[in-house]
């Protein structure tokens, strides 16, 4: 078997998303990439979270061939191919339509920063990506998907490291990380802000941006060569 170390923390990964309530039925996938041999796990399609097993995970390389598995991968394999490809120092990558952040993408609503918690993980305005165009849907739905997100960050200059979401218009959000784990840490923080900042516009619809100051202490404690947030690596 190919790759069993990264094959189970993808497995993990994908059960997570149960265990955190980031989905329902089937609806969502994590993967996660070996950058060495230049191949990726993810998620077989439509299979249910109760019985997938290890063994289920399909292997791809970057062109989109399957190198192992006997299962069709799950269908934004395209999607996540094209963020593997464009954004290299990505690790891994969690698609969810959890219900929060699946608002704000359906609605087209970026999600500004409100406050210190959505400053810890992500550094300003979780973009918005543009909807797909009829020719697009009709040539590769899914792998138009993964363009439409990187045209949206090269446009807008964000780095995919310290912007590690986003919200795809009339679909649903997609985040990534360090490795497969870390995708969904990202998920798990998206679908919170996007509830708290739901609760904070029903509690006052004039609700401003986290001042700067605050935006770049919160991040940068925890992020950059400066970050002292959490336990240092044993030597």
């Amino acid at each position: 078997m190919l790759l069993p170390d990264l094959r189970q923390q993808v497995l993990e990964a994908n059960l997570q998303l149960v265990r955190e309530g980031l989905v329902k039925l089937t609806w969502g996938n994590v993967s996660g990439i070996d950058r060495d041999a230049g191949l990726f796990v993810i998620k077989p399609s439509g299979v249910p979270y109760a019985d997938l097993r290890v063994e289920h995970l399909v292997v791809l390389d970057l062109d989109g061939q399957v190198v192992e598995g006997s299962l069709n991968p799950s269908s934004d394999t395209p999607t996540h191919r094209i963020l593997y490809r464009e954004f290299l120092s990505i690790g891994g990558i969690t698609h969810t339509h959890s219900v929060h952040a699946t608002m704000f993408s359906q609605a087209g609503r970026e999600l500004p920063c409100l406050g210190t918690t959505h400053a810890d993980h992500f550094h300003g305005t979780v973009p918005v990506v543009r909807e797909l165009t009829p020719a697009e849907v009709a040539a590769d739905y899914e792998t138009h998907t993964g363009h439409a997100i990187v045209e949206t960050f090269r446009e807008r200059g964000l780095n995919p490291v310290e912007m590690p979401a986003c919200l795809q218009r009339f679909h649903a959000p997609f985040t990534w990380g360090k490795d497969a784990l870390d995708s969904v840490k990202n998920a798990i923080a998206l679908e919170v802000c996007c509830q708290m900042a739901l609760g904070t516009w029903q509690l006052d619809p004039s609700q401003s941006l986290l001042p700067p100051h605050l935006l770049e202490k919160h991040y940068l404690r925890k992020h950059g060569p400066g970050a002292y947030y959490g336990q240092k690596a044993p030597a």
